[in-house]
């Protein structure tokens, strides 16, 4: 008897989703909530899991094909209907193959695929014991060619031919992880120069997690650190070349949305953009002396962009046609601060929100963004938690930018861009008059729909955040 699993739910307002990616094939065995396959919506990418355990039978979807919500994916039973379907069954395999070697697109991937896959099956002679008995955990060590040494060094432990299921899983458990890891994960691999075939996965079934891939290259890092020092002083460090070079990709569905909602937004609004200087010496001083304790009373580090979440924040409620939304002929002003923070993710610009963030502390904020911007990372993010937004803080420091002019996208009538903290001579007042002195001081960026917010409006509210990151007066906002 087999079962159907249908595309879920994804969000309120989502009513379709288009498969990325099949992360199982025709016969392969699953267990309860072991990912299934990648979808991928207006808002979105996720893993879609299996609500139950037994042998994939019949994939009812193909990738890069959109259909609706409860519509049925995959046929999921006890394995009898399972036998013959070999052919579709290399596909898939071979779809997981690719990745591993090209961190690309998941269209790239999928036109890759065929190409290697016969490959891996002639080079590792020890994994293709597993094709002829039963497909369940033969699929496991088959996707991977790179750990085919690993599985050779370790005969003696399987060497009863009637039972290699048991033993091949554990002791190939790099080559089964590396299986199934997300676009996103492969892609991190790929720019870090990490081999996921050395990997051991914390997740769900053994899968090989971000937080893995980061760790990994964190350890790597270290040990390179030593000699990456002499060349600085001998030469200019070379930028490596892309792979994307001379090459043309499809735009992600996310893409194609955000490039669409863009143009739509700079269509249909009047947008510019404001800019002040800040003085933020203050800040700097306070969090440089609380950021230890900070950490140890909390678990999450204190950066500048709390502080700049919750001055904005403030003057929102002081000035909140910044907060408004045009509906019509009418100006809508919300109850509440709902703040958009902008993640950079390997999928795209995402920007999940603060609900409430009027209510919040330098504790909260720190708390909310770390939270949202790692499972924003980690395609662990609700879909709902991408709408709701009043208005939207870019930090655009973090890659090193002075500022930019950044764009508002609808509803919303602003958006607020963070430079990069820096340190350089300004002139200040003293009791003896004027001097120069060394100062932290960043860029604020804010643009703005003209329709309702006027130059005015938009300077009032650049000032008040300007006064009160310039004042410093962060000690009662701490949250403990």
């Amino acid at each position: 008897m087999s079962e159907s699993v249908n595309l879920p739910a994804l969000g309120e307002s989502v009513t379709e989703g288009t498969v990325t990616r099949w992360l199982k094939s025709v016969g392969d065995r699953v267990e309860v909530d072991e990912p299934l396959l990648e979808v991928s919506t207006d808002k979105v990418d996720t893993e879609i899991p299996s609500p139950v355990a037994g042998v994939i039978e019949e994939i009812l979807v193909e990738e890069d094909e959109t259909v609706e919500v409860g519509t049925p994916l995959v046929r999921i039973g006890d394995g009898s209907a399972a036998a013959a379907p070999s052919e579709p069954a290399a596909e898939p395999a071979a779809a997981q193959d690719a990745p591993v070697e090209t961190p690309s697109t998941e269209a790239e991937t999928e036109a890759e695929a065929p190409a290697p896959a016969p490959a891996p099956e002639q080079e590792a002679p020890t994994p293709a014991v597993a094709p002829s008995p039963a497909p369940a955990p033969a699929a496991a060590p088959a996707p991977v060619a790179a750990p085919a040494p690993a599985v050779a060094s370790t005969p003696p432990a399987p060497v009863a031919s009637s039972a290699p299921s048991t033993p091949a899983p554990s002791e190939s458990a790099p080559a089964a992880n590396a299986g199934y890891v997300t676009p996103l994960v492969r892609k991190l691999a790929g720019d870090n120069g990490i081999d996921l075939s050395t990997l051991t996965g914390s997740g769900v079934g053994g899968r090989i997690r971000k937080e893995d891939v980061l760790a990994a290259a964190e350890a790597k890092s270290a040990a390179a650190a030593a000699p990456a020092a002499a060349p600085t002083a001998s030469g200019p460090v070379v930028l490596p070349t892309s792979e994307l070079r001379g090459t043309t990709q499809p735009m992600s569905r996310l893409r194609k949305v955000v490039a669409q909602r863009a143009v739509e937004s700079m269509q249909s609004t009047a947008q510019l953009t404001s800019v002040v200087e800040v003085d933020v010496t203050r800040v700097a001083s306070l969090r440089d002396k609380e950021k230890a304790r900070f950490f140890e009373k909390t678990g999450n580090k204190l950066s500048f962009l709390p502080f700049f979440a919750l001055a904005a924040t403030e003057a929102l409620k002081a000035y909140p046609i910044i907060n408004a939304t045009v509906d019509g002929d009418s100006i809508v002003y919300p109850d509440s601060e709902n703040v958009s923070i902008a993640v950079d993710t390997e999928r795209g610009l995402l920007t999940p929100v603060v609900k409430n963030a009027g209510e919040l502390d330098l504790a909260g904020f720190a708390r909310e963004i770390a939270d949202l911007a790692t499972r924003t990372r980690d395609n662990k993010l609700k879909p709902d938690e991408l709408a709701g937004g009043t208005f939207t803080l870019t930090n655009t420091g973090s890659r090193g930018a002075l500022f930019d002019t950044p764009v508002v996208f609808l509803p919303q009538v602003a958006i607020l861009g963070t430079g990069i903290v820096t340190r350089k001579p300004l002139v200040i007042k003293t009791d003896q008059g004027e001097a120069i002195a060394i100062r932290s001081t960043v860029y604020l960026a804010l643009s703005y729909d003209h329709r309702i917010v006027d130059g005015a409006d938009a300077a009032r509210f650049l000032v008040a955040v300007k006064n009160r990151l310039e004042d410093g007066a962060f000690e009662g906002n701490l949250g403990y």
